[in-house]
């Protein structure tokens, strides 16, 4: 499996870059899947359904699942930050791709997403994780970098650059949980 990270303030662009991301990647045959984090309290589930009023009974963990997907909700005692890798470590063995959105102060290589309009610092000059910057503004980052300058509105030529590089993304779940 590969992981790539994207970080970047709010309303750069991560989201909208992932969501084309996702296509690009399958189009070549690969099988995506994401690790998003959610910096408030958010639910997947509603009032009355089931697996709702098994959670709201104290349940631990609830799976359900159909023929066409499956969710696990799990209810933590007490707050619990889980990392990048344990939440990595979830996902299904055989996907070809991870791409991580947030978790910008994750060990995880990473893309910046940049757009000079945010007003925003880039990050890319800190980080030594930052691989490349993806911008639709290249001539307004602050400083020269020999790291890739990725075009932000172009999702293909992003998806190359990772098929292009994929053994420097690849990860092993030996390396983090020694």
């Amino acid at each position: 499996m590969n992981v790539i990270g994207f970080a970047g303030y709010s309303g750069s662009g991560k989201t909208s870059l992932v969501e084309k991301l996702i296509p690009a990647l399958k189009l070549r045959g690969l099988r995506v899947s994401v690790v998003k984090h959610a910096h408030h309290r958010f639910d997947i589930d509603h009032p009355g359904k089931d697996t709702y009023r098994h959670r709201e009974a104290g349940a631990f963990e609830v799976v359900v699942a159909s023929t066409n997907r499956l969710a696990l909700m799990r209810e933590f005692e007490k707050p619990a930050e889980l990392t990048v890798h344990q939440l990595i470590a979830e996902l299904y063995e055989g996907v070809d791709w991870v791409l991580v959105e947030g978790f910008k102060h994750s060990d995880l290589l990473k893309i910046e997403v940049w757009r000079a309009s945010s007003g925003q610092p880039t990050r890319y000059m800190e980080d030594d994780f930052i691989v490349a910057i993806a911008t639709d503004s290249p001539g307004q980052l602050p400083q020269a970098t020999l790291r890739p300058v990725l075009d932000l509105n172009d999702a293909d030529a992003v998806a190359d650059y990772l098929v292009n590089n994929q053994k420097r993304f690849a990860y092993s779940f030996d390396d983090r949980f020694d």
